[in-house]
Order: structure tokens, then C-alpha cells, then sequence
């Protein structure tokens, strides 16, 4: 049997919104997979940022013979970064995404990565997909496409599955109290897309596209809601701009 690796899927620039197109919402379907490394890195400020610090967080907290999960796993960034901070041989990690096409992309470069550490992946909803013995679980820019009134189960959910002493990861755009701190930021999100090389018209399409699919949230919600189901601290370990990652820790 040959160990050959296989090929690296090709890395496409995105350019699903460069040129006039109907309405409709956006969907992570096979079109978004195949640009999403790259639209993710030129939409999301300090993504680059927050992928390594996931693998230094789960090292921190991850516990021998646990569950480590990765809701919204989409091309699996953040899973390979939690499978490098996992030192624990007898830890499981799960990679959940309902996208048919993000899961088929994710195996490709599960298989590409260079750890013994073995990755499932299920083509599941996190609302429903099974959780327990957690001590280190990402939302990783996943909450804010679940819909509002089913986010406080979903994290209800996590917090229940999380054991003394492990954490989620949660990682959110948020929005504003002020409008006019709303405006300022939203401005430089906007400056930063365009120093990555989108247009305004690729800019105001996907703002359309997504603004019925991806529902902001303050970060003051966020912090009471994870505190209301279970957790018992909350902190921010990185802000730029509209974007946040928290940290949710129940006490040992």
C-alpha cells in the first residue's frame, strides 16, 4: 500500500462576488469551499492570529482522555490547530460541519496534515450532534450563522457536555451598543477588505448576501448568555476591529 500523500487541493482566490450577480443569500456551498481559505483570510481581521492561539489555548487546557470538538469546522483550520496542542494520545477530537462540501474539503487536508493524532469528522448540525466530556470545544465564527433564538441551547448544550476546569472557545463579528462606534468599526473592516484587494462592489455584495444569514450580537450578550449557561468565566483574548475570540472557563 503506498504512504503517498495526497495532492494539495488547489488554493483559488476569491472572487465569488466580483462581478454583478442576483441576490440571495449566502450558503457555504461548494463554490464558497473551494475560496474559502482565502476569503476568510482577507474578510477576518487577525484570523491568522487567532488559528495558532487556538493550538496554545487547547494545550493549556485540554485533560487526558477528554473530547476536544470543533462546531463549525468548516476546511478544518482551527481542528488541525487544536490537533497540534492536543499532547494526550488518548483524547478524541471531532470536527462538526452540516456543509456536504466543507467536510469533503476537510478530510483532503486532515489527510495532509502531518500528526498521528486521528480526526473525526461528521457532516452533522452542532444543535444536534452528540457532546460530552469536553475539556476543549471552538466556535470558530460559527455561532453568529445559528439562529439567535437557538444559540443560548446550543451553548447550554456545550457548557453542560464541558468538564471542570475545560473551556469554549468562542469566536464572534460583533456588533456595537454605540452606532456611532458601530459605524467607525464597520468603516475599518471595510478599509481592511479593500487593503486585501476587494472592491466595493465585492464588498457591498457579500455585505447583502450575508446581512439575513450572519446575526451580530453585542459582546456584552455574548458574556451574560455564556454566564447564564453554565460557564464561570468569561474573557476576551482578542479584539480587532468587529471581530472578538472569547474564552469561556468553568471552574475546576
Amino acid at each position: 500500500m503506498s504512504s503517498k500523500k495526497p495532492t494539495p487541493a488547489p488554493q483559488m482566490t476569491d472572487r465569488l462576488f466580483a462581478t454583478e450577480r442576483n441576490p440571495e443569500d449566502f450558503r457555504f456551498d461548494a463554490s464558497v469551499a473551494r475560496v474559502f481559505p482565502d476569503m476568510i483570510r482577507r474578510s477576518v481581521p487577525g484570523y491568522t492570529t487567532i488559528i495558532p492561539m487556538i493550538e496554545v489555548i487547547t494545550e493549556q487546557y485540554v485533560q487526558p482522555g477528554s473530547h476536544c470538538y470543533d462546531l463549525g469546522c468548516s476546511l478544518g483550520a482551527s481542528t488541525l490547530a487544536m490537533r497540534h496542542g492536543i499532547p494526550h494520545t488518548d483524547c478524541t477530537l471531532v470536527g462538526v460541519d452540516n456543509s456536504t462540501a466543507m467536510i469533503e474539503r476537510c478530510e483532503h487536508y486532515v489527510a495532509l496534515d502531518d500528526h498521528e493524532l486521528p480526526v473525526t469528522l461528521r457532516c452533522e448540525d452542532i444543535l444536534t450532534t452528540e457532546l460530552s466530556q469536553a475539556s476543549v470545544t471552538t466556535l470558530n465564527f460559527t455561532l453568529q450563522f445559528v439562529p439567535p433564538e437557538r444559540r443560548k441551547d446550543l451553548l447550554t448544550r456545550i457548557a453542560n457536555a464541558t468538564l471542570p476546569g475545560g473551556v469554549l472557545i468562542l469566536s464572534e463579528k460583533i456588533r456595537f451598543e454605540s452606532e456611532t462606534e458601530q459605524n467607525t468599526q464597520t468603516q475599518l473592516h471595510h478599509e481592511f477588505k479593500r487593503a486585501n484587494g476587494y472592491s466595493d462592489l465585492e464588498i457591498s455584495q457579500k455585505r447583502a448576501a450575508i446581512e439575513n444569514v450572519m446575526i451580530p450580537e453585542t459582546l456584552n450578550t455574548h458574556k451574560q448568555r455564556l454566564l447564564d449557561t453554565g460557564f464561570d468565566q468569561v474573557l476576551v483574548w482578542y479584539q480587532c476591529f468587529n471581530f472578538v475570540s472569547m474564552l469561556a472557563i468553568k471552574n475546576p
